[in-house]
């Protein structure tokens, strides 16, 4: 019986850009039967992959043995070494633009390296797409099913449960919480969740009059997810866990381009003024659409 194939995937990059990332991993796991697949990245985000039945063990990226790797002639812990030449297959969404981790690789004999840029182009196809492309040079190609689907086990509850994350990663793609709370006010039937996190709480976003769930870890906050039967909120990861959790939703863009940036997945609608100012996007255009995506839940 021939040994198991053995991937090891290297993924950096924040919570959105690791779940724009699942789909190659799909595609890998579909492409290579019966592989055993690591995740080298941050454990609270890779976690996800293992929750999502893509990857069966995960490695951090930040263990003090891996920086050797970006150094030109550091010794390499032999150990580590000896763990990286085990794979067959080694693909890498790192940036490196001196080639020092490609030539720490060669160097103690990893032989199979597949490089998937992390840069994502803004005149291109859509993310994901963009981030599988490297896959290519071994003739595996993104099919809109690999996009097209919810990674994580939907459980929604028997009655209406609606969440919404009022907060981003940039100032500039957060509409005012002011404005989320009276749209949530306008389901006085449903269960209303704010999701809440350390970015909020850095810039004093504090729903009232609701249930929260602040910090929770990526697994658990998925689980939860998919307890809900709608999602509200901006171009976050969590909006991208929300879509990968199989929960329709609704999500207000601003400068960044939804063809690109938002979910895959046929259940998420977006909102977008032409200007691409989310200060001029009203209160009563969001609760029209929102209460849309509600009803078809």
């Amino acid at each position: 019986m021939p040994p198991q194939p053995r991937v090891l995937v290297i993924r950096g990059g924040a919570i959105g850009d690791f779940i724009l990332t699942l789909p190659a991993l799909r595609l890998l796991r579909e492409t290579i039967p019966g592989c055993h697949i690591e995740v080298l990245g941050y454990p609270s985000i890779a976690e996800l992959a293992r929750s999502a039945g893509l990857a069966d063990s995960i490695r951090s990226l930040e263990h003090r043995s891996m920086a050797p790797l970006f150094a030109k002639t550091a010794p390499i812990d032999e150990a580590l070494a000896e763990h990286l030449r085990s794979f067959n297959l080694v693909v890498s969404f790192l940036y490196d633009p001196d080639t020092l981790f490609r030539t720490s690789l060669e160097r103690i004999g990893v032989k199979t390296l597949i490089e998937c840029s992390p840069l994502v182009k803004p005149e291109g196809p859509h993310a994901s797409r963009q981030l599988a492309q490297g896959l290519e040079k071994l003739a595996m190609f993104l099919e809109d099913e690999h996009l097209h689907r919810a990674h994580f086990q939907p459980h929604p509850a028997t009655h209406p449960r609606i969440a919404i994350h009022p907060g981003s990663g940039s100032e500039k793609k957060n509409w005012p919480l002011e404005n989320w709370q009276q749209v949530a006010d306008s389901f006085p039937a449903a269960e209303i969740i704010f999701i809440t996190g350390e970015a909020e709480a850095e810039r004093q976003i504090q729903p009232t009059g609701h249930t929260t769930w602040h910090s929770l870890p990526l697994s658990e906050l998925a689980t939860r997810l998919g307890t809900c039967t709608a999602f509200l909120g901006h171009d976050s990861g969590i909006s991208h866990l929300a879509a990968a959790c199989g929960v329709p939703s609704l999500l207000l863009f601003g400068p960044t381009d939804p063809a690109i940036w938002s979910p895959p997945q046929p259940w998420v609608r977006f909102l977008r003024n032409p200007t691409h100012e989310l200060s001029s996007l009203s209160v009563t255009e969001v609760k029209l659409a929102a209460a849309q995506v509600v009803a078809k839940s």
